[in-house]
């Protein structure tokens, strides 16, 4: 059985898994979730995930939902083909992998989330953009992002010296922030800059960069 991603490329967190997905070499199909139609609050939907939010991913008889959780399930259950994202063969380099997986959750992706949902989405379903709350997250993830560069001015990536589900993770939400007036977070700090550059040159991350578009009229 093929697996099915059910989604839409644009979305953050479907490129998460997508991204993930290409990285183990894992053959999958997408199913097109129109949010903007509120498909994914429609009572079939709803069976796969009680939130009614995307992705979904369906592998033989198991559902899941949870970008984050559904990433790390596809890099340990496709643990020997193509990358090895969760550094499993070093017990030292897994931990630390786990840390930065647990940064870019709990303290990267709150501010940047903010970010986004008010620049692009709020918009794009008709809302109005409140700057005051771009403003208090925009500080928030530049306090961080010089504790990165401090990171990254030591370590090629950020749990090492090899890529991993960490780097991956912050691809999708910094993808969409550097289409916002605000990529200054990045580019101005030399370290976090370059490992930018260098996390989105990879073959995986260019494929789900390229369906990324959602805001590409404003910007």
């Amino acid at each position: 059985m093929v697996v099915k991603l059910h989604g839409l490329a644009m979305s953050t967190c479907c490129a998460t898994v997508m991204a993930t997905l290409y990285e183990k070499g894992v053959d999958f199909e997408l199913v097109f979730v129109d949010v903007f139609a509120a498909q994914n609050k429609e009572p079939a939907f709803l069976e796969k995930t009680p939130f009614g939010q995307v992705p979904v991913l369906e592998d033989d008889d198991l559902t899941l939902f949870e970008s984050r959780a559904i990433s790390q399930y596809v890099a340990s259950r496709y643990i020997d083909q193509g990358y090895d994202l969760l550094r499993h063969n070093d017990f030292k380099e897994a931990a630390l992998v786990k840390v930065w997986l647990e940064v870019e959750s709990q303290r990267y992706n709150p501010p940047i989330h903010q970010i986004i949902v008010q620049y692009f989405v709020m918009p794009a379903f008709g809302g109005t953009t409140n700057q005051a709350i771009i403003d208090t997250n925009v500080d928030l993830l530049g306090k961080l992002l010089d504790a990165y560069e401090s990171r990254l001015s030591t370590s090629k990536y950020l749990a090492g010296e090899k890529y991993s589900l960490a780097d991956l993770h912050h691809i999708p939400y910094t993808h969409y922030l550097m289409k916002t007036p605000y990529a200054e977070l990045i580019t101005s700090r030399p370290h976090v800059e370059a490992w930018w550059e260098d996390i989105t040159s990879r073959p995986a991350s260019m494929k789900i960069r390229a369906n990324m578009i959602l805001g590409d009229k404003k910007v």
